[in-house]
């Protein structure tokens, strides 16, 4: 019998909810790895996942995603006829959870790789350790410096730092934004580090910017609203898990802001349930950077995606961004492993080389192409698309365009000399 993925507590954040996407079913079956139709018997491939699921957030979509992708390599052939055996670990955003879960991974467990992974925490905790076990992180749900500036973690998602600075550039070159105020939490390496990115774009127009940093601990929406104003700012730019943003949002509707700044954000107000949150007083004021392309796109990746989901995951687990870049790093890692040879899929260093071997993979889920490569820093999804709230939903007002500023010309150079552009 196949082995199956494992699978973690269910979902219980208020703001997450599905997208209905059971109009797949009745439509062709997911394909998924070797598409055998026949369920994979040999010894399970162990790979692990670490995602945060506690104050201020909820990334589990990202594992959820691939534990549902993974289910349905097992019963499609598996990996050359083994199965993946997907182990997943909750750091509950804390530093000393997410060290003991990487440790029981790679140690105790023997994983080849990560898969998937989503978090503030463990990738700041977790990046040396990963360099010294030669073990490589396909995340998913990124949000730190050390996921895109290390050299065994690549993520299929941008991170806050590329999506706020296309959300500022939509907002200075279509909405005439001249000052952007961003609001992110004070977790080292995040907020500091994205919304910095974003004063640096805005400086290198001519244009100003600052960073208001909340304590996740207590954050205060209020406060961190009136400093936003306070610093002269005519844009607010939402740079905050999908709850914390609500709050800043709430607290703007009270005071009827909405009409007074222009109002944009990062990928995470992107998800089916914020519309109904926030309500009709939005309606055409908040521009969200989406990460990948729409959720409701017909491209046949994202409809795989979809017909993935419905056929493996929990009905309650997430359809959001970080559910699309799950699965794209779970179909990207399983494509490099069936390329390897069968005796090779318990070696990690075989595992590592194959992963680096990843380059010019295509997606309509991704704007851009993804690759790795044995570089010390991975940052390949740097191209977005903008939405706006509308009618209850969203709609697309800019398709896949690549981000500018200073932050992305070493990385647009490395991709010149991979041939990748």
């Amino acid at each position: 019998m196949p082995v199956p993925s494992s699978r973690h507590e269910v979902n219980s954040n208020p703001r997450s909810k599905v997208i209905d996407c059971r109009a797949a079913r009745g439509a062709a079956g997911p394909s998924c790895g070797a598409a055998t139709g026949s369920p994979a018997t040999g010894a399970p491939i162990k790979v692990g996942g670490i995602h945060g699921n506690a104050a201020p957030g909820d990334f589990s979509s990202a594992t959820d995603a691939a534990a549902a992708y993974f289910d349905c390599v097992n019963a499609n052939g598996g990996i050359h006829g083994r199965p993946v055996e997907y182990l997943v670990e909750n750091d509950q955003w804390n530093p000393e959870l997410a060290a003991q879960a990487a440790a029981k991974l790679i140690g105790d467990e023997g994983v080849v790789a990560l898969v998937g992974n989503g978090s503030f925490v463990e990738m700041s905790v977790n990046a040396n350790r990963y360099a010294e076990a030669g073990v490589m992180a396909m995340a998913a749900a990124c949000a730190v410096s050390e996921c895109f500036e290390t050299p065994n973690i690549v993520s299929t998602n941008q991170g806050p730092l590329p999506s706020s600075v296309g959300a500022a550039m939509y907002a200075v070159e279509e909405l005439g934004a001249t000052s952007v105020a961003c609001i992110a939490t004070a977790i080292p390496s995040s907020g500091n580090w994205s919304c910095g990115a974003v004063e640096d774009y805005m400086a290198s127009k001519g244009l100003s910017g600052s960073s208001v940093l909340m304590n996740p601990s207590a954050p205060d929406a209020n406060s961190s609203l009136l400093e936003a104003m306070a610093s002269g700012a005519d844009t607010i730019l939402v740079n905050l898990p999908a709850g914390l943003g609500i709050a800043i949002l709430g607290a703007a509707e009270e005071q009827d802001l909405g009409s007074a700044y222009t109002w944009i954000s990062s990928t995470p107000l992107y998800d089916a349930s914020v519309p109904g949150a926030l309500g009709s007083y939005w309606d055409g004021k908040l521009y969200v950077s989406a990460e990948l392309t729409p959720l409701d796109g017909e491209g046949p990746d994202n409809l795989n995606w979809k017909a993935v989901m419905d056929a493996f995951a929990e009905d309650d687990d997430p359809r959001d961004t970080f559910s699309q870049a799950g699965y794209l790093a779970a179909r990207y890692f399983t494509e490099a492993l069936l390329e390897m040879p069968a005796d090779a899929l318990g070696d990690r260093a075989a595992v590592t080389q194959a992963v680096r071997a990843i380059s010019g993979k295509t997606s309509d889920i991704a704007c851009g192409p993804f690759y790795v490569g044995d570089a010390d820093r991975h940052m390949p999804n740097h191209a977005g698309v903008m939405v706006v709230l509308k009618d209850g939903g969203f709609e697309t007002v800019r398709d896949c365009f690549e981000y500018e500023g200073p932050y992305f010309a070493p990385i647009l150079e490395t991709e010149a000399a991979l041939g990748l552009r």
